[in-house]
């Protein structure tokens, strides 16, 4: 989950904001539902009512709040609420700001009524995959058979493990759309690495094509004529330093490995200038 404050809270000091959004981190993570900037598109978020407001007899005098915070979670793209849970709290301060933040950290991340709150959102967002699997997983081949192989990796990556099903299907359907990515790749940095090789044939034109051709996915179609590539550099490297190769072409990636970049592709993606995303709000 992903917390989001949006803007439109009645009566919340700017200042407030990035308390509240730490509150809302605290209670997903505190039950087992944090998340990043990977998966955006299910939010925890809140809004706050100010119950009352008063001014105690000093010195100094102070602000007291009492707020009525209703904590939401639900699919932020459609503004639809899958569980909401409201709890009461009270604060002191020598300020307003300092009154009302002082007021959300009574928010209890273990309050049993706040995981019983996270545990139903949790359930409905499981059950939103098993709905929409398969829809999905077209939607992503539709985007790969566009060439755009990230995104495609991105969506199907973003399915939590908790969903086994959908989860699975998930995996299977990533495979051959990694497979036609590391192949581009792997086509755009054998040109580039011939080129920059073809230029210059020194030490300098070595490192940098050697680079790009050590980063290539063993699995790609083109392996071998990055192979062939490298040894050829490897050769003249020898020939005119008198030095070993030091850029190696993987043979084989490992399973680990091959999982561990499909997931990377997919924060790139959701980390990337294309993540911008517009929220609804769930009330």
């Amino acid at each position: 989950l992903t917390a989001w404050v949006p803007d439109q809270i009645e009566s919340m000091p700017a200042a407030s904001r990035a308390s509240l959004e730490n509150t809302l981190t605290q209670v997903v993570v505190k039950n087992g539902l944090g998340g990043s900037s990977f998966n955006t598109r299910f939010i925890v978020s809140a809004n706050v009512t100010v119950a009352t407001k008063d001014i105690l007899p000093g010195p100094p005098p102070m602000h007291a709040y009492n707020l009525d915070v209703t904590l939401y979670i639900g699919d932020g793209f459609e503004g639809t609420v899958f569980s909401s849970q409201t709890v009461s709290v009270k604060g002191v301060g020598t300020n307003e700001t300092k009154a009302y933040n002082a007021a959300l950290k009574n928010i209890k991340a273990g309050d049993p009524s706040l995981q019983a709150f996270v545990e139903k959102g949790k359930q409905k967002i499981i059950q939103y995959y098993k709905d929409n699997c398969d829809l999905i997983i077209k939607k992503a081949n539709s985007i790969a058979d566009q060439s755009d192989y990230e995104q495609a990796i991105f969506i199907l990556a973003s399915i939590p493990s908790a969903c086994e099903e959908c989860y699975v299907k998930a995996m299977n359907a990533i495979k051959p759309i990694y497979k036609k990515k590391i192949d581009k790749d792997c086509k755009d940095k054998l040109q580039k690495a011939t080129g920059i090789w073809n230029a210059s044939q020194d030490m300098a034109a070595a490192e940098e094509a050697g680079a790009m051709l050590a980063s290539v996915d063993p699995d790609a179609s083109c392996i071998a004529e990055v192979k062939a590539l490298a040894n050829k550099i490897a050769a003249k490297v020898k020939q005119i330093d008198d030095r070993e190769w030091k850029y190696i072409v993987k043979d084989q990636q490992q399973e680990s490995e091959r999982i561990a970049a499909i997931r990377d592709i997919g924060v790139a993606y959701g980390n990337g200038p294309k993540s911008n995303v517009t929220y609804k709000s769930l009330w």
